[in-house]
């Protein structure tokens, strides 16, 4: 309402009203000022361990609300005139902390560091824009910006072209959740422009659990799918995506209303949709299908880590195990880092052997990764595809599920299910095995 002065930095993270993920994931945006003129926007988003809410690590495997994930920012003057507004944005982490059974950050000083290290990444990029002007004039860095997204929206509609033409002008593929969800995808190709619907109509409702996600996820994962469909090696942007017309309808898994808790949906129902979105293209077989996410901590801390998974394969690759796939992107933290900074031991982190689908491409293999807490500990798993195996394509065989056990003292072993929080004491380990990836086409005959 005041406007944006040079020296404002503006803060948001609300995924329903503001375009975020999910809560922990905070984007921090500048105006670039050039001759006195805002000529674009620098924006940097990062991932907090912990921005408060219900449970250690902000990612709780049961909130049925958006406020018992953490703080909620729709829009927040981060830096006012130069100046860094500390004050205001440690009422706003702290917040959550006014809601009965919720807890304001766990680490505000970390928090505090990050911000301010994304404002710094913003400033590094304006600098570059500033004298890339400088240096070739305003007029064409814009028209270059605007080459390289109508190059990508080229590229898409090439591709979508040719699929029609080879295959149809229509595509249809349906997956599920572990809890029955539906995700449904139509899509139709218009042949002669390279135009095409995303229809999600037939998705199921928006649910009570966390795996609800927000419309900004979906165009994720479609625009992530789309750059990998094409043939290209093109810079990801939103040129890709002028080709597609989204329908999604309100308050279904994919739209839900502004309060619904999505945490998960950021991810988890995005490896779906990314999976959908390959089936309907029958590009290869599903991945992993998860994230798995792992947090743990107690009111002094908390951590937040993702596990990796098998790959599926392809019509001319094998699946890679043990790896991140779609929309993760993160590098889990080193094994005597961890170990060095927090109260656990790393008991095992191996290759799940014999996880990926078979077929003439095998799925890649998963990951065991063992966990025993030092003190006693909030540990929380946020995970898919512990119900229904990951795809396998044209033949290929599904990949494995996963699965997360605990290990008590005596030896007994205990099946957490998909999504589970509790306290861990010392002695007790926790066990996560990832999915493998599916496998593709038959497998082959074995000669006698």
């Amino acid at each position: 309402r005041e406007g944006l002065r040079d020296g404002d930095v503006l803060v948001s993270n609300h995924p329903q009203l503001a375009g975020g993920s999910h809560l922990p994931d905070i984007t921090v945006i500048t105006p670039v000022f050039y001759k006195g003129e805002i000529i674009f926007f620098v924006a940097s988003r990062g991932h907090h361990a912990d921005i408060g809410g219900i449970a250690p690590g902000s990612m709780p495997p049961h909130s049925s609300k958006l406020e018992e994930e953490g703080a909620m920012i729709v829009a927040f003057k981060l830096v006012r005139n130069g100046v860094f507004q500390e004050e205001g944005i440690t009422e706003v982490l702290k917040a959550p902390g006014t809601i009965p059974g919720s807890s304001g950050t766990r680490n505000l000083r970390d928090n505090l560091s990050d911000l301010r290290a994304q404002v710094a990444a913003n400033n590094a990029g304006i600098k570059l824009l500033q004298e890339l002007a400088d240096e070739y004039g305003l007029h064409h860095v814009q028209a270059y910006m605007n080459f390289i997204q109508q190059n990508a929206e080229t590229s898409v509609r090439n591709m979508l072209k040719d699929f029609a033409k080879k295959h149809s002008k229509r595509a249809h593929a349906v997956d599920y959740m572990d809890d029955g969800s539906k995700i449904e995808l139509a899509i139709d190709i218009d042949e002669e422009t390279g135009s095409a619907k995303f229809d999600f109509t037939g998705t199921g409702p928006q649910v009570l659990g966390n795996h609800n996600a927000p419309p900004a996820v979906t165009y994720s994962a479609v625009i992530y799918s789309l750059r990998c469909l094409v043939a290209q090696d093109i810079p990801l942007n939103q040129g890709c995506l002028a080709p597609i017309e989204f329908v999604i309808p309100e308050y279904t898994l994919l739209n839900p209303s502004n309060d619904a808790a999505v945490v998960g949906g950021n991810v988890l129902t995005s490896q779906r949709v990314v999976d959908v979105v390959l089936k309907a293209f029958q590009a290869c077989a599903a991945s992993q299908g998860c994230m798995n996410n792992l947090t743990f901590g107690d009111s002094e801390f908390g951590y937040y880590e993702t596990i990796a998974g098998g790959a599926g394969a392809g019509p001319n690759w094998d699946g890679t195990p043990g790896i991140h796939t779609h929309c993760t992107n993160t590098r889990i933290t080193d094994p005597e880092i961890l170990e060095r900074r927090y109260p656990v031991l790393l008991r095992e982190f191996s290759i799940r052997k014999g996880s990926g689908g078979k077929g003439e491409h095998p799925g890649g293999d998963g990951v065991v990764r063992e966990l025993e807490p030092l003190r006693t500990l909030t540990m929380s798993i946020l995970s898919e595809r512990r119900t229904l195996h990951p795809y396998g394509m044209n033949g290929g065989e599904e990949g494995s599920t996963g699965r997360n056990l605990l290990i008590r003292k005596n030896g007994i072993v205990v099946n957490m299910g998909g999504r589970c929080s509790g306290s861990m004491n010392v002695g007790e380990r926790l066990r996560v095995e990832t999915p493998g990836g599916g496998g593709y086409g038959p497998i082959p005959a074995t000669s006698s």
